[in-house]
């Protein structure tokens, strides 16, 4: 009131000029605000293109903070390889647990079962002993509880896996450079397989590992134009390859290829071959046959033995074969997924023969095996997923200031946007993929042992026995119980043709349960799937036998017969 009476006090020509002014200033905040949100000319629309790219240069110097050191690139590896762990809870393949934990556990803790690769001694201890040292800092610690037994292996390939990651990063860095070495994270991070595969106690993850370690540090296949090092220690990379191929034999396919480039381009061929391949190959083939003869009781070259197995007789062909194009039309085109086209645009603009020749060698030699896995490809899924990265670094052109590039402003929007719906694209397939594969499907072999585990830890787990096709689920490694358990045989005969005790037991369940049961000890509990727990209904309840837990399994059919779920059946006093 007051001050109104005084502003009607006031000269009327000052008054009117006050308030045009204000009027003006209100009319200018109006046409920048119209013109920031709609610029309708030439020189509006540069300007505002201009300030996308500036706002995009922003962006892309907060992630090189990120990327700043090896360091900090690790430790991001390993929050989502840790995350990552955790979230995998299905079961995938038989030989994450029973070729790795449960030989570990035996060792460690003195039971567990061997399966008959470790009777022919076609496997070697090296891998398991990494399981075997933590299950024995668990037991000291008073730590071996289920919820650690389960999850603590996993957590551990994790930290593995996270060095795998930094190291592709670092070869694709000294390859390409910066930019491309990010994006190169980027695919192998966001890799539905990957992402379901790496953290799994595998010997083939591990395998993968050393294998990107190894490549690093192969000089043959740096490029003069990117690398920063002129002379790289050789001799690692010789390490890691013997190591792979200690691991697994089979991993020799990746390192012929790469020794013989090396031997060709190589000026000192004769101290590659005696004064660094031989010593410290030998040294590592040294050190694990005397493992393996502490292990075994007797001396076994386990290298020769798995050749001769795999290879000579075509035994791992009793496991089942494949057409020969398998890995190129299903097997590596499902586990590169959205990537395939990202992929072989990047080989094709990158020109990198050697390495891309890498991949096609691998899969064209696995190719003649009969018996194909996944999981066997696997170390070369990282080099496939690096050329996806340049491929994703030449879409986005980001790496460098557009003003720098000589690129105009509008192009650079363009680049900017292409990129961002490459990568909503590229994790829209691959997230709930992964997701999926690792949350979903065929989870009920781990939960019911899971389930085991807390029984047994509560004592009320007397005994076990598993009317399952062969290796179906863990084993003790996860009951973590030395109780009484029993599995159908699944051991190749010397005779072909003759099925064995889980062959048999899946053409006829019911013949074959009335039969097994005329020499058995009773169990307290029997663990079988729903499609052949349809056929055993009358047997289980002739024997006392009630349901007890029903878990989910899975929603398609994997190699056989749909296994919706896995039952546990209790016997009833």
């Amino acid at each position: 009131m007051g001050r109104n009476l005084k502003l009607q006090g006031q000269h009327p020509s000052l008054t009117a000029h006050h308030l045009h002014s204000k009027s003006r200033i209100i009319n200018l905040l109006l046409l920048k605000m119209s013109r920031r949100k709609a610029p309708s000319t030439a020189e509006d629309i540069d300007v505002a293109e201009k300030r996308k790219s500036l706002e995009g240069a922003e962006r892309i110097s907060q992630i090189s903070i990120l990327f700043s050191s090896s360091k900090r690139v690790f430790m991001l590896c390993l929050v989502m390889r840790m995350i990552n762990s955790l979230l995998v809870q299905t079961y995938f393949n038989p030989d994450e647990h029973w070729q790795a934990l449960e030989v570990a556990h035996r060792i460690t803790f003195g039971y567990g079962h061997l399966t008959w690769e470790w009777k022919k001694g076609i496997r070697s201890y090296l891998h398991p002993m990494i399981f075997a040292a933590l299950y024995k800092v668990l037991a000291l610690l008073h730590l071996d509880t289920p919820l650690f037994m389960i999850k603590a292996p996993r957590m551990l390939q994790s930290i593995l896996s996270a060095f795998g990651d930094l190291y592709l990063y670092k070869f694709s860095r000294v390859l390409f450079g910066d930019h491309v070495a990010q994006w190169a994270l980027f695919a192998q991070l966001s890799n539905w397989f990957m992402f379901y595969c790496t953290t799994r106690t595998l010997s083939n993850s591990l395998e993968t590992v050393l294998t990107l370690v190894g490549l690093y540090y192969w000089p043959c296949l740096r490029t003069s134009t990117y690398s920063q090092v002129s002379r790289v220690p050789r001799k690692y990379g010789l390490a890691a390859a013997a190591l792979a191929c200690a691991l697994r034999p089979t991993s020799a396919i990746t390192w012929i290829y790469v020794g013989l480039l090396e031997l060709i381009v190589t000026q000192d061929r004769l101290k590659f071959i005696f004064l660094e391949a031989a010593p410290i190959g030998g040294l590592v083939l040294g050190l694990t046959c005397l493992l393996d003869r502490l292990m075994y009781g007797s001396w076994v070259l386990v290298p020769l033995n798995f050749l001769k197995f795999n290879f000579l007789s075509s035994g791992g062909d009793y496991y089942g074969t494949h057409v020969w194009h398998w890995y190129f039309t299903q097997g590596f085109s499902v586990m590169l997924f959205t990537f395939i086209p990202f992929s072989i645009y990047g080989i094709i603009l990158s020109k990198q023969w050697k390495l891309s020749g890498l991949i096609i060698w691998v899969l064209g030699l696995y190719s003649v095996l009969g018996h194909k896995e996944f999981r066997f490809v696997l170390p070369v899924l990282p080099i496939a997923l690096m050329f996806s990265g340049y491929h994703l670094s030449m879409i986005s052109g980001s790496n460098i200031p557009a003003i720098k590039r000589k690129i105009s402003p509008s192009k650079f929007v363009k680049r900017s946007l292409k990129s961002r719906l490459a990568i909503v694209f590229l994790l829209a397939t691959n997230v709930p993929m992964a997701l999926y594969m690792s949350m979903v499907h065929q989870r009920g072999a781990e939960d019911v042992m899971n389930y085991l585990s807390q029984e047994g830890n509560n004592g009320k787990v007397k005994s076990v026995l598993f009317l399952t096709p062969c290796h179906a689920t863990p084993y003790y490694s996860t009951l973590h119980q030395n109780v009484p358990m029993r599995l159908l045989d699944c051991s190749p005969s010397d005779t072909r043709g003759i099925p064995d005790e889980s062959d048999r037991f899946m053409m006829d369940p019911a013949g074959f349960a009335l039969e097994f049961a005329k020499n058995w000890s009773v169990p307290s509990h029997i663990v079988l799937f729903d499609s052949q727990e349809r056929l055993l209904k009358d047997f289980l309840a002739l024997h006392s036998f009630q349901e007890r837990r029903r878990f989910f399994h899975s929603h398609f059919k994997v190699d056989r017969d749909l296994q919706a779920s896995i039952v546990v059946y209790t016997l009833e006093s």
